[in-house]
């Protein structure tokens, strides 16, 4: 087993979170594990699953427009237009995916919080428990075990989680104000990678973009861009 490091890619809304769930269901490679960063075409939030959209449409930001898709994640909403957003995917064995919620959770941000002090950001841990548990909008608070200044307290990434027969899909986001201005991205993703593979305790390599069944792609993202799913609750 090896982690997969896939291209970046750009897409809207939609088009992310299906390729990140079919990463989740269909990849190709499935004995690996699988990590990405990706971008967006335009402005977009993404909500948890479990949020009723009523709710929803009160957070985002009123202009400019933004895409808005549910995830098959849990969590609140997360504003994309300034952060920097991956995906990972670890398959059905791997002793993380076997793990608590809590404790994948842990792990995956322990290894984002060093590539950040790699890069001169103060990042740690959030060590203690909210006192509200129900998720609102990502940023405005951290819960335990999201990334956060040392200095301020300031959160600067949080993710959701999915676990099902095929593995566990570990959607993240960090807040680009929040780590500073002096973070090189590029080499922090190089540093990232690293982090994890030595938390997974796996070999990285690069590997091209998977080859999906013709159609899933786009019957997905048409799926995930429909008012049945994006008002689903």
């Amino acid at each position: 087993m090896s982690l997969h490091l896939l291209p970046t890619r750009r897409g809207g809304a939609a088009e992310n979170m299906a390729l990140d769930f079919l990463l989740l269901q269909r990849y190709p490679d499935a004995p690996h594990a699988r990590f990405r960063h990706y971008g967006w075409h335009r402005p977009a939030c993404t909500f948890g699953f479990g949020q009723k959209i009523a709710w929803v449409r009160t957070q985002p930001p009123a202009a400019p427009p933004v895409d808005l898709c549910r995830r098959p994640t849990g969590g609140g909403v997360v504003d994309h237009r300034d952060d920097w957003t991956y995906a990972l995917v670890l398959p059905r064995g791997h002793a993380l995916e076997e793990a608590r919620a809590i404790e994948s959770y842990r792990a995956v941000h322990a290894a984002l919080a060093a590539a950040l002090v790699a890069q001169g950001v103060p990042a740690e841990l959030q060590r203690a428990t909210p006192d509200v548990a129900a998720p609102g909008v990502c940023f405005q608070r951290p819960e335990l075990h999201d990334v956060v200044r040392a200095d301020t307290g300031e959160k600067i990434a949080g993710a959701a989680q999915k676990r099902n027969k095929h593995g566990l899909l570990f959607q993240g986001s960090i807040w680009r104000p929040a780590a500073g201005a002096s973070v090189e991205w590029e080499q922090f993703q190089e540093n990232f990678a690293a982090q994890l593979a030595t938390a997974l305790a796996l070999p990285a390599e690069a590997v091209p973009w998977p080859e999906f069944n013709e159609g899933e792609v786009d019957g997905l993202t048409e799926q995930y861009s429909s008012p049945e799913w994006i008002e689903y609750r």
